[in-house]
């Protein structure tokens, strides 16, 4: 598994494997995929990472984060509109619950509407 990046996905396929970071994204096809023979009297002479292709143009993202912090402060101080109320975090909250609900289960679950009390 390569660590290239704080977060890293790795997908590996029957026609090959891809790392997705936080910003990049890699590439390597099977035909590419060098095949290890181990000696385990000299050190392996092949570079793992060289067959990787760096896939060209993604988008640049801000830090999400301080795009919505901004955005909040701006509707404190300029009393611009705000997207996000109570209703959104605890859907936010409710997925992350849900989110942990279904890893200790080991399987898909629903989630349900929350109740807004305005029915």
């Amino acid at each position: 598994m390569r660590r290239d990046d704080l977060l890293t996905l790795q997908v590996d396929g029957t026609k090959g494997s891809a790392v997705a970071g936080l910003r990049d994204c890699v590439i390597q096809p099977y035909e590419a995929t060098p095949r290890a023979v181990w000696n385990p009297d000299i050190p392996s002479p092949i570079n793992y990472f060289e067959n990787w292709t760096q896939v060209p143009g993604g988008e640049e993202y801000d830090n999400a984060f301080k795009v919505q912090w901004e955005l909040f402060l701006r509707h404190v101080v300029k009393n611009e509109p705000f997207r996000w109320g109570l209703l959104e975090g605890a859907k936010g909250v409710q997925l992350a619950e849900k989110g942990m609900e279904s890893w200790q289960k080991r399987a898909w679950i629903d989630i349900p509407p929350l109740e807004t009390g305005d029915d």
